[in-house]
């Protein structure tokens, strides 16, 4: 029995590859090693063989080389796609509906180029600056400048250690949200800008202000993500950064023509609508996107978009109804708006509870926002983009400070202290305001230094479709 033990032991010990390259007198002195054994002996050591072999072969799994995950790539690109449908036409249309229909397509111009050429800009030199392999606490390197070093072949990490998925792929992501980060500025001052104003403007606001909130806060040694700055898809880095920069657009610029004195009514509702819905579907690749893997962490993102947004469409909806006794469409449309802008920040970290508390607070604060804030503030903000991106992303990046605890719902750890992370909150809100604010002052003065700000006033009042494009929207 313990001669046929010996044997079996023998057989197991060679099947683990352990003695494919031992000496016959090796194997000879196993066998008299076996003989001497009890039979549970025998079993202890043959097991004990198969685990210091698989303890040996764990290495060298751990040195394979990273593989990119089809799956992911896919939702990337639908997420990417989505982004863009977000800006055009999602982000024309619900602007091209709110101003007048003699401006109507100076405004969906503003968008299209602008996106595209910050798209361009972006390319060259924005992402290197952003994401590049420099480690600065406000911005990157130009190791990347005009896409350096980036092949089909380069890879770029998501959140799960050995997760990858193309580097374009992550550059492209990235660029759609600078694109609408810089289009959503222009509803400031709708209807009085000159083109080429705009466009440069939008240039240098990128290059000064976007590029170092978004390192800051997403690149590699940023200073907001370096403290704890919590911001999921974009609170800070597109909807307070863009608005900030609106606001002082609003003030530089000045108020149109008949501001205060004409009514300057939507001309058309219909395609406002239509315009936050394509917002609605397109915001779902904007946050659950920014999760960069097709996992739970993208289904929370999701869900949390859909019932934030859908809560503050209740809230302002309500709040018309209690303050003016009736409810508006553009109203409802906005509010949709304000929801979205709202849980950005907060979509990858809250539970869909805490979403609903954030979509109801964006609601009714945004409606104050386009309401009595801004009176307070005196600004003709054409298009609300303050009161709506400003408050709503400021509502929500502070939220995300409370809603992120794990004792309301949030993925935060064990160790999460509420008013420690409103206060990191806090301060990445403030940094934003600040230097947006600067940044776009700044360049807003240059630019009319060497071209000017403004149409004229006979422009101005002909419409910019025709005195800046030459072209009308509609025939009759």
């Amino acid at each position: 029995m313990k001669k046929l033990l010996s044997i079996l032991s023998l057989v197991a010990l060679l099947g683990t590859g352990v003695l494919a390259t031992s000496s016959m007198s090796y194997a000879d002195d196993m066998v008299e090693a076996a003989d001497a054994m009890t039979p549970a002996e025998v079993v202890v050591e043959a097991e004990a063989v198969e685990v210091a072999t698989v303890e040996e072969a764990a290495p060298a799994a751990e040195v394979a080389a990273p593989t990119v995950d089809k799956g992911d790539t896919t939702w990337m690109m639908v997420a990417t796609l989505l982004v863009i449908l977000m800006t055009v036409p999602g982000l024309a249309l619900f602007y091209g509906g709110l101003v007048r229909s003699k401006n109507m397509l100076s405004i969906l111009m503003q968008v299209l180029v602008v996106f595209s050429l910050i798209s361009v800009a972006w390319t060259i030199y924005g992402y290197s600056l952003a994401f590049g392999s420099g480690e600065g606490l406000i911005v990157g390197d130009l190791g990347k400048l005009f896409l350096s070093g980036v092949t089909m072949d380069s890879l770029s990490a998501t959140f799960t250690d050995g997760v990858m998925i193309p580097e374009m792929i992550f550059i492209a992501f990235q660029c759609t949200f600078a694109g609408i980060t810089c289009a959503l500025i222009v509803g400031s001052f709708a209807e009085r800008a000159k083109f080429s104003a705009v466009l440069l403007f939008s240039l240098l606001w990128f290059t000064f202000s976007y590029i170092p909130i978004a390192h800051m806060v997403w690149g590699t040694g940023g200073y907001l993500l370096d403290a704890g700055a919590l911001d999921f898809a974009g609170g800070t880095v597109v909807h307070i950064n863009a608005a900030m920069a609106g606001l002082v657009g609003a003030y530089v610029i000045g108020k149109r023509v008949g501001y205060g004195k004409e009514a300057f009514t939507p001309h058309s509702l219909t395609m406002t609508m239509i315009g936050a819905s394509l917002l609605w579907v397109g915001w779902f690749g904007f946050n659950a996107g920014s999760n960069l893997e097709a996992t739970g962490g993208a289904g929370l993102a999701f869900i949390n978009t859909l019932v934030a947004t859908a809560a503050a469409v209740l809230a302002w909806t309500l709040g018309e109804t209690l303050f003016r006794g009736k409810a508006s469409m553009l109203g409802a449309a906005s509010g949709a708006v304000a929801g979205l802008v709202a849980i950005t920040p907060a979509c990858g970290s809250v539970g869909p509870m805490g979403a609903i508390i954030v979509g109801l607070a964006g609601g009714f604060f945004c409606l104050w926002g386009v309401t009595g804030l801004k009176k307070i503030l005196g600004a003709d903000d054409s298009l609300d983009v303050f009161g709506v991106h400003g408050v709503g992303g400021i509502v929500g990046a502070l939220l995300t400070g409370v809603f992120s605890a794990p004792s309301l719902g949030g993925t935060g750890g064990d160790d999460f202290s509420i008013a420690s992370q409103v206060m990191i909150q806090a301060e990445g809100v403030l940094i934003t305001m600040v230097w947006s604010g600067v940044v776009a002052y700044i360049c807003y003065k240059v630019v009319d230094l060497l071209i000017g700000l403004r149409v004229s006033e006979e422009a101005e009042r002909e419409g910019l479709d025709i005195s800046s494009h030459g072209e009308r929207a509609y025939s009759n």
